[in-house]
């Protein structure tokens, strides 16, 4: 009784089998055929051999949400170098409450303005990259994969000059409120006031005025090595003594998730204006470099992605079988017309002439 059970059994399976098999001796190869099949294994290994470089790619991917926390600090990062000596500026912060954010985290170091040969190359190099990055976008996607925690590179250093430094650089970070602010550098040391703060302007003389400044490095929030932040590189010469520099910049809260680092960073967009002091003329203000800033209320989560190992061999499965199924259909599209043709080739070959 279990043998004939087990015959039924193996028999009811044979008759769902959906791929019979046929003999060799029906099976009739020819050298259509294996051209046919040489070229469709060519192609299967080609787009495979592509696909699995596809796979092992990783892509960037975009989500916004409404930032909630307000409760945290934002920190500055700050590297700009201006045309005065350090004891004729002073650089600090403002918020929107009228609140001044203590500087002590800023330092001034007397340098020289103009670059050296190396430092030139390096600066021509960064704004090449830049101009890079407005015109190809997708290249940020390639700087956020290649993003470390760390300070930022800084230029070559400068060879040693016989003349003394008549420029200041100002850098460092400062923690301010997560709130619309105004970061400037002016004439004079800044000193707190009942109704907000003061600069010691009075004490400088007009003719040593000039606000031709580089910035190297402006961004906001976590330092990262590998990004370059949209301010960098930007170069100002003032033809002016007195001379108004204005940066209005929206700030977006930014997070990062690749598969090397996890950060809370910033990024930005700015809008430049500049012009000259001229009382007389009626253009009014305070000569200085001011960036004001602003928060957006929206955050960016910027996720780095990769391609699931299913969805890779269901794309191979889906290059095998369709390959086969277009190659069949193409090899006996030809041969069905390469037949028609021959028939009425021989047909005509074979016609008896007609009898006048």
């Amino acid at each position: 009784m279990r043998r004939l059970t087990k015959k039924k059994t193996l028999s009811l399976v044979k008759e769902l089998d959906a791929f019979p098999k046929v003999p060799d001796s029906y099976v009739e190869t020819t050298a259509t055929g294996g051209t046919v099949s040489l070229i469709a294994f060519t192609s299967m290994a080609v787009l495979a051999f592509l696909e699995f470089f596809v796979y092992r790619d990783t892509w960037m991917k975009y989500e916004y949400e409404v930032d909630k926390d307000y409760s945290s600090k934002l920190r500055i990062n700050v590297d700009i170098t201006v045309a005065m000596r350090c004891q004729f500026v002073g650089a600090d912060v403002l918020d929107l409450a009228e609140t001044m954010v203590a500087s002590d985290g800023l330092k001034y170091e007397p340098v020289h303005f103009e670059l050296s040969p190396q430092q030139r190359i390096w600066h021509m190099t960064l704004l090449h990259i830049q101009e890079r990055l407005r015109e190809e976008h997708s290249l940020q996607d390639v700087l956020f994969k290649t993003a470390i925690k760390g300070p930022p590179p800084s230029e070559p250093p400068r060879e040693d000059s016989p003349t003394p430094p008549a420029a200041c650089r100002i850098h460092g970070h400062l923690y301010v409120n997560k709130v619309a602010g105004n970061f400037h550098i002016t004439v004079g040391k800044a000193i707190p006031h009942p109704r907000g703060h003061a600069h010691l302007a009075a004490l400088v003389s007009h003719d040593t005025f000039n606000f031709s400044h580089r910035i190297d490095h402006l961004s906001f929030g976590e330092e990262m090595p590998g990004i370059i932040n949209l301010l960098d590189g930007t170069e100002k010469i003032s033809a002016d003594h007195n001379h108004m520099f204005q940066y209005f910049i929206t700030i977006v809260p930014t997070k990062l998730n690749t598969y090397r680092i996890s950060a809370d960073t910033h990024q930005y967009s700015v809008t430049e204006r500049e012009r000259a002091i001229n009382h007389a003329a009626g253009s009014h203000g305070v000569s200085g470099i001011f960036m004001k800033y602003d928060i957006s209320s929206l955050m960016v989560t910027v996720t780095e992605q990769h391609m699931p190992l299913w969805k890779f061999l269901v794309r191979l499965c889906g290059i095998v079988g369709g390959i086969f199924s277009t190659t069949g259909m193409l090899h006996g599209l030809v041969g069905f017309l390469v037949d028609v043709v021959c028939c009425h080739f021989q047909m005509g070959v074979y016609r008896h002439p007609e009898v006048s």
